[in-house]
């Protein structure tokens, strides 16, 4: 037992020395670990180093690279360089030698130039002695010139002669009709089958085909010379049974609704011509309310909508601008006035309305006539422009009032004068031109108008219907006096007529321009209108007679 415990002691005794032995080679195990890790980083920290060395002198191997190609770039610039100067001092030194043959060759020319200009001094002569006869030359020229000149000035007279006859061949007294087109708000409604007119009007609407029962039945038959309009309308008799009636009509020009201001005014531009010429014009607009005389007279605010007066106002400048080359010279000046129950109103007056009392003065000499209204704002037109602005003023006091027509209807004429003074600095010659554009109201009667039961509008419409008929006496009075030689002209029946009388006489050139609408609902008026246009058609007033102021 004692021997087992001793082999037990010594075992314990080498376990425990063989386990300090381990603790002792874990412990040198793990010195030579960090050892080695230590030694890793050494190494590669060494290698890092060594890296950057090889990378900066690979960097320097470059940089001295490119050292070394600028430094043989320069020497070869250098090189170039110092060859270019060795070039240049062996042309200079070329130059040298040339230079001193050339002061030889100099001396030469001098003695050359001096035989040259004693032969120049001899074709001096001779120049100035062409130059003299080119001076006899242009005079002749501008004694030619002044020839041409006056035949110009001979020709523009025969020009104007002759534009006169045209205008006398065509009538001096011309109708237009035009019918104006369906407007977007006088379409039949599809929830009601009434359009507005209708319902205004009191028509009932035809069921079978709303559009027919809208609009008239209207024919344009001459596709040629667009003179002619055929109006179809029904009635029934007393039996009952439906008659139709046919309705031919022609006039100087038919204008369809789909013709625009711009086709209007081409028909008519000639008399602007007329007018700085030295004569009365005078172009109204006649139609009963809502059939576009204020449209067709004044037009709307674009290019293509601008109406007569403005036309003829820019066709007017134009043909003064285009006779300055001539020896005329031109003054124009214009008036707006406003005929409303038989008062005279001065719309471009001060104030809101015009209160005033305007008397119509004639004057009359043996070689012209001037009308002239006491107390009236005259304005001196320079331009077209100052025209739109006058229209616009006299717009917003020109008096309108609801009918059953029209819901914004015009109740009184206007009258846009344009009054023309031309004096030609190389004749002597002067002349006075008128020009009367004329927006009659409308001409409906009493039972169309709706004024029956309205004491003011039935006064209105009673001095409208009034002056209408009166214009209608005075140019019928004048065929009759065309006819049948001296006879009484009642101009002084109303204050439209003899406002206009000067430019209605014999001696002026008129034009009417009647405007109809296109709805069946205005049928009967339509044919009251045609009618009354047809008698002014066919009414011979006349020669128109320049006026002229006599020489200065």
């Amino acid at each position: 037992m004692n021997a087992e415990r001793a082999k037990v002691a010594e075992l314990q005794a080498d376990h425990r020395a063989l386990s300090r032995e381990l603790a002792s080679s874990k412990a040198a195990e793990l010195d030579k670990r960090r050892q080695l890790v230590n030694s890793s980083d050494e190494i590669e920290k060494t290698r890092m180093k060594h890296a950057r060395e090889i990378m900066e002198l690979e960097m320097d191997i470059q940089k001295r690279a490119r050292e070394t190609r600028e430094l043989t770039e320069e020497l070869r610039c250098a090189k170039e360089d110092l060859e270019r100067e060795r070039e240049v001092v062996s042309t200079l030194k070329s130059t040298v030698s040339h230079q001193s043959t050339a002061q030889i060759t100099l001396n030469a020319q001098v003695n050359a130039l001096q035989v040259e200009k004693t032969a120049l001094q001899a074709q001096l002569d001779a120049v100035t002695s062409t130059v003299s006869q080119r001076t006899l030359d242009q005079q002749a020229a501008m004694r030619r010139i002044a020839e041409l000149e006056a035949e110009a000035r001979e020709a523009e007279l025969i020009r104007r002669k002759l534009h006169n006859m045209v205008q006398e061949l065509k009538g001096n007294i011309r109708v237009f009709c035009r019918v104006r087109p369906v407007l977007p708000h006088e379409f039949v409604s599809p929830s009601t089958g009434l359009s507005r007119s209708d319902s205004s009007s009191g028509r009932s609407p035809n069921s079978d085909n709303q559009d027919k029962g809208l609009v008239a039945d209207v024919m344009f038959p001459d596709k040629r010379d667009h003179r002619e309009i055929v109006l179809n309308s029904s009635s029934s008799s007393a039996m009952g049974q439906e008659r139709k009636e046919v309705h031919n009509f022609s006039f100087d020009r038919v204008f369809e609704p789909e013709s625009t201001q711009s086709d209007v005014f081409e028909e008519i531009s000639l008399l602007a011509q007329s007018c700085v010429d030295g004569y009365n014009v005078c172009i109204f607009a006649y139609g009963q309310t809502g059939s576009g005389k204020s449209f067709t007279m004044e037009g709307g605010a674009t290019e293509a909508t601008m109406g007569m007066i403005p036309r003829a106002v820019n066709e007017v400048f134009r043909a003064a601008q285009a006779l300055n080359s001539k020896g005329w010279e031109y003054k124009m000046e214009g008036q707006f006035l406003e005929i409303y129950n038989e008062t005279i109103n001065d719309l471009l007056g001060k104030g809101e309305f015009d209160k005033k009392k305007h008397d119509i003065k004639h004057e009359k000499t043996a070689t012209s006539a001037s009308t002239r209204v006491t107390d009236v704002n005259v304005m001196p037109l320079h331009t077209p422009r100052e025209v739109t602005a006058l229209l616009r003023l006299a717009n917003s006091r020109r008096t309108v009032a609801a009918t059953l027509m029209n819901e914004r209807s015009s109740r009184s004429h206007s009258v846009f004068t344009l009054r023309i003074c031309g004096s030609n600095q190389y004749t002597g010659e002067r002349c006075e031109g008128s020009l009367n554009l004329v927006d009659l109201a409308g001409s409906e009667r009493l039972n169309s108008s709706g004024a029956a039961g309205d004491k003011d509008r039935l006064k209105e419409t009673q001095n409208i219907n009034r002056s209408l008929s009166a214009l209608g006496d005075v140019i019928a009075a004048l065929g009759e006096k065309g006819e049948k030689g001296e006879k009484h002209i009642p101009y002084r029946n109303s204050k439209l007529t003899y406002l206009l009388q000067n430019s209605l006489s014999g001696n002026s050139k008129t034009l009417m321009i009647l405007n109809l609408s296109p709805l069946a609902a205005h049928l009967g008026e339509s044919l009251t209108s045609l009618r009354f246009a047809t008698k002014v058609n066919n009414t011979t007033i006349g020669t128109a007679k320049k006026q002229v102021r006599g020489a200065s």
